[in-house]
């Protein structure tokens, strides 16, 4: 307050010097430091992210039923009819927008922690992939900033491959969070989708699957570095019938960025999560982040770690019709190999120690 009035005090007193000393004091006033409004800017859009992913959905599904209630009924029968009519197109890659995934706040999200795109092999335009994507974290920060936006140039670094990141078929069944999503590039996690990409979408299409889901976030913590795969082979499946090559990716940090209460096996919490994820599909979690203004308080920020995604060399697969069940066992003890390697060739350089051991599950 002092410097606003001395400020202002040099503006009365009319001299050029005067003027100039009071808008060099006004620049130097701490709201106005341009790292600390970048950093503000980088909070607040990883949390309007954050508050998409929990509440856009419900919150959209509120105000159509609501507008459908007043004067600007029509709007809701207009969305509504139209929603009938375009009810499929998620399951054929959706409608994906260069200019939403080009939008300048999601460099300012990836800034904020910071995140980064590892890639270590190149990838051929003529062939179709499934990348799995490790470990799942909470809500997948490092997938949806590295493949569902250009914030990292995924597609500079692989020209000519069109990446869909696989999420929970039941997003888009909800209104104008549909149409969020499928704007990046993001597509629902189920047969249908990834049979019509992988076979009548032409080449070069890669689908992102986090292989983990509900059941590996529910083990998400600080200073872990687990995963869930050992009786994931649905995904091995799927590529042989296609003849989609795997590429196995580990994302270091992944697991850092929130906290949660783990609960214990047997426990009534545990029970709760297990219930949720067989009929829904996902597992609740109490987890914390830092808060808005502070990193002292607890809120829905993540918390400010490093996430490096490490893309990892392509596993060719054969095209099965009909792969046997020794088939996709052989191709998964591969792919399990390759993820453990792709973790023990990167980890020292991403701040673990020499005898960190990936735990398979």
């Amino acid at each position: 307050m002092k410097t606003l009035i001395a400020a202002y005090s040099g503006v009365l007193r009319g001299t050029g010097s005067s003027i100039l000393s009071a808008l060099q004091d006004l620049f130097s006033i701490t709201w106005l430091n341009r790292s600390q409004v970048e950093k503000q800017l980088q909070v607040i859009s990883v949390l309007q992210w954050v508050l998409s992913f929990l509440v856009l959905g419900v919150t959209c599904s509120i105000l159509l039923v609501y507008t459908f209630c007043t004067d600007c009924w029509l709007i809701s029968v207009l969305y509504f009819t139209w929603l009938v009519f375009d009810w499929n197109t998620p399951k054929k890659g959706g409608r994906r927008s260069q200019w939403v995934r080009n939008w300048a706040v999601w460099c300012y999200f990836r800034d904020y922690f910071p995140i980064q795109l590892v890639k270590t092999h190149n990838l051929l335009t003529t062939r179709n992939y499934i990348f799995g994507y490790h470990p799942h974290g909470i809500m997948g920060l490092g997938a949806f900033c590295n493949f569902s936006t250009e914030a990292t140039e995924v597609s500079k670094k692989f020209p000519g491959i069109r990446p869909y990141l696989a999420t929970l078929a039941g997003n888009f069944r909800i209104p104008v969070l549909r149409e969020y999503l499928m704007s990046g590039g993001i597509c629902p996690v189920n047969r249908d989708t990834i049979d019509y990409l992988l076979s009548k979408n032409g080449s070069g299409n890669a689908i992102i699957i986090v292989v983990g889901g509900a059941a590996e976030s529910l083990s998400s913590m600080p200073g872990k570095n687990a995963v869930t795969l050992r009786n994931r082979k649905g995904f091995v499946k799927l590529a042989l019938r296609h003849g989609a090559d795997l590429v196995p990716i580990y994302s270091f940090g992944e697991n850092e960025v929130y906290k949660q209460v783990i609960f214990e096996e047997g426990s009534w919490g545990r029970w709760v999560q297990k219930k949720f994820q067989k009929y829904i599909g996902f597992a609740p979690c109490i987890f914390h982040g830092r808060g808005l203004f502070s990193s002292d308080t607890w809120g829905l920020v993540p918390y400010s770690k490093p996430i490096t995604t490490v893309v990892g060399e392509p596993i060719t697969i054969p095209k099965l019709e009909h792969p046997t069940q020794q088939d996709i066992d052989l191709y998964h003890a591969m792919y399990m190999e390759a993820l453990v390697k792709l973790f023990d060739q990167h980890k020292t350089k991403f701040g673990l120690q020499e005898t960190e051991v990936l735990e398979v599950n």
